[in-house]
């Protein structure tokens, strides 16, 4: 069986969602094609999990329609504190504070929790016509048709697409069927991740701790609650994640510390191996790479889903032009107008959050001088660290229509 759409989207998670409601908005068809049960985006308990979405990503949500569902269930980050020290030990006073008040837009960004955004979005899909989900389906191969790329499923049925998406996550099998490599590394190091309750208040104070295995970010969430992207060496994390709930918290309360009182989990606990994941290019044949097919990056800043979004919104943008101007949207000249916008920015970041990983994961003597000196003259010189705060919201560059 054969059908046809403008964009077709492979892997169904958020990414892959977000672009085809992006999609519609534009007044495109897409079809989302996912190896996954539909389902298993679907689900609404509380997991711990959570995000953090910059300034210009919740301007993205709100144009999108998804902000309604979400705004009253979001913590806005109004601060961000950085300090370092010893893992055993109090953690330095802040180094570095950004106040949202420096920023004119208001606060850098939001929290919002997944079994909030997946459950709002995947509504917000089944409303929509002109997106189709094929659920439990794998491409296997792909061939130029004319002004068309042809899917070819494991069951034989294809699609017809004008351009195909890859969102399929890091070293996309799809991205490189079609001739895409990657360059990257694995960094030893593993994110645990879960949600606390606390006796104090956060006041929407969003904390960053260095230590010499990695970084912890303690993030508020709505009430008394916030979340944890706590970075560990892979084997610290293999021996923390074999614990139970009370040995887990006995690791992780020297780290936290005493600020917010007492703590306890809730949720489950999860750990994710990290790695630098960065396409050599960002488009092929009638084919573009977004959100971690393009580049997954450390988690360090939180930045990974933003960069993603921000990814969807230009393609959108360069599509959109393309369409009013009569072009073909999948054609060369088209896509490579997409690369040309992403591909420099998205590489700079992730490399740029491999070096403050680098920096900021040591005890060597030097680099602590290094990084001390240069938080030192960021938390002094108004100017540079408002260009900081700009950056974390998202609102530095040029902004895609869906981030304006």
């Amino acid at each position: 069986m054969q059908s046809t759409t403008d964009i077709a989207i492979i892997g169904g998670g958020l990414a892959g969602r977000m672009m085809a409601l992006a999609a519609a908005r534009a007044g495109l068809s897409a079809t989302i094609i996912d190896k996954a049960p539909k389902g298993d985006l679907e689900a609404d308990a509380f997991d711990g999990r959570s995000y953090a979405m910059a300034h210009s990503s919740v301007r993205m949500l709100r144009k999108l329609g998804l902000w309604d569902h979400l705004e009253q269930v979001s913590q806005p980050i109004l601060d961000i504190k950085i300090s370092d020290g010893p893992v055993h030990g109090t953690p330095s006073a802040p180094l570095l504070h950004f106040d949202h008040h420096d920023l004119y837009e208001g606060p850098m960004g939001h929290m919002v929790e997944d079994r909030h955004l997946r459950p709002a979005l995947v509504e917000m899909l089944d409303e929509v016509k002109t997106i189709h989900y094929l659920d439990k389906t794998e491409i296997v191969d792909a061939e130029q048709e004319g002004r068309y790329l042809k899917l070819i499923a494991r069951d034989g049925s294809d699609l017809r697409a004008k351009i195909a998406v890859c969102a399929d996550g890091r070293t996309s099998a799809f991205a490189k069927s079609v001739g895409i490599g990657y360059e990257g590394w694995d960094y030893a190091q593993t994110s645990l991740v879960c949600a606390l309750e606390h006796e104090h208040p956060h006041n929407g104070i969003a904390y960053q701790h260095f230590m010499p295995p990695g970084p912890l970010a303690i993030l508020p969430l709505k009430g008394n609650r916030c979340s944890i992207v706590w970075t560990e060496t892979k084997e610290n994390a293999d021996t923390i994640m074999s614990l139970d709930e009370r040995a887990y918290l006995d690791v992780l309360r020297p780290r936290f510390g005493t600020f917010l009182g007492k703590i306890k989990l809730v949720g489950q606990r999860y750990s994710y191996p990290l790695n630098l994941s960065l396409a050599r290019k960002f488009v092929a044949a009638r084919t573009a790479l977004i959100g971690d097919a393009a580049h997954g990056m450390h988690p360090i800043a939180g930045q990974g889903l933003n960069s993603g979004l921000r990814d969807i919104a230009a393609l959108i943008d360069v599509i959109t032009e393309a369409k009013q101007r009569g072009e073909d949207i999948g054609a060369d000249a088209t896509l490579a107008r997409y690369q040309e916008w992403r591909r420099f920015d998205a590489t700079a970041l992730s490399l740029a959050l491999d070096s403050f990983n680098h920096l900021f994961s040591s005890n060597n003597p030097i680099l602590r001088a290094i990084r001390t000196t240069g938080i030192h003259v960021i938390e002094n010189t108004p100017s540079l660290k408002t260009a900081m705060m700009r950056q974390a919201a998202g609102l530095s560059g040029e902004l895609p229509e869906l981030m304006r």
